[in-house]
């Protein structure tokens, strides 16, 4: 079996587990290269058609790229789309000064005010080992405590996939279908499915995004991969961290780890 293959195959295998434990699960989207390929892997999984809600958190600060490519193919898809936000914090200015209120407030308290309003039990969501150093800590099958905090120091054992499907007391499950691959994998395999990607992370004039998020927290790196293929021939000759282009403030390990305590993605 060729790589890609057994990449898909595990995930899929993920996604079908996780499914037949929880019927009221949902797929978190951000639009970017990850959470696409998950979906494109869920409706593979149940061939065609997605059988659970798919959610955006929208912060407000989205590119307008990522708004034009969620209502086009949220259309063609036929998703159950629904749309997170946390529009008390914006009416009340809620922007990205500081960058741990903002993501808090705008993604992750958006996140659990939906969760408590939809009764959701279990979440998927798109993230790699290889995309930071704290989200290689997160298991496949990860509990969040009543809190929607994540115990790092205490997550239960995962050896040879065998997963701990349940958790007693968990207020949600976050499930991570696409741990086990890599930046390049990702790539590889938007190219052999030929999977739909927002021209965002294509060059223009020497620059594209690697990494996207909201427009204020994110820079283009240096770059003229402008293709599929070139994308794919950059990323093994270089050097440079995926997430170079999003805000550092917020890359740096205690600030990711803290948020990502708190509940964030």
């Amino acid at each position: 079996m060729e790589h890609l293959d057994e990449l898909e195959s595990r995930s899929i295998y993920i996604i079908r587990e996780a499914y037949k434990q929880y019927k009221n699960i949902a797929m978190l989207w951000s639009i970017g290269k990850d959470s696409t390929t998950l979906l494109w892997l869920c409706r593979k999984t149940f061939f065609g058609h997605v059988p659970f809600p798919v959610v955006h958190i929208d912060t407000g600060y989205k590119f307008k790229e990522i708004y034009e490519f969620r209502e086009n193919y949220a259309k063609e898809w036929d998703l159950n789309l629904l749309i997170a936000k946390n529009q008390k914090a914006l009416d009340k200015g809620m922007g990205p000064i500081s960058k741990l209120e903002c993501c808090t407030q705008l993604k992750t308290i958006a996140l659990k005010n939906f969760i408590d309003e939809k009764k959701f039990k279990a979440l998927l969501l798109g993230i790699r080992r290889d995309e930071h150093g704290i989200r290689a800590k997160e298991r496949v099958f990860s509990p969040r405590d009543t809190n929607f905090k994540w115990d790092y120091k205490n997550q239960p054992p995962e050896l040879w996939d065998q997963y701990k499907t349940k958790a007693k007391e968990e207020i949600h499950l976050r499930v991570h279908p696409m741990l086990h691959w890599r930046e390049i994998d990702i790539w590889k395999y938007i190219k052999r499915e030929n999977i739909p990607m927002t021209d965002l992370y294509f060059a223009k004039n020497g620059k594209r995004y690697r990494s996207i998020g909201c427009h204020t927290c994110c820079n283009p790196i240096d770059s003229d991969a402008d293709t599929i293929d070139k994308i794919i021939h950059e990323l093994e000759t270089t050097n440079t961290a995926e997430r170079s282009g999003r805000a550092q403030d917020k890359e740096q390990a205690y600030m990711m780890q803290k948020l990502r305590m708190l509940g964030y993605m």
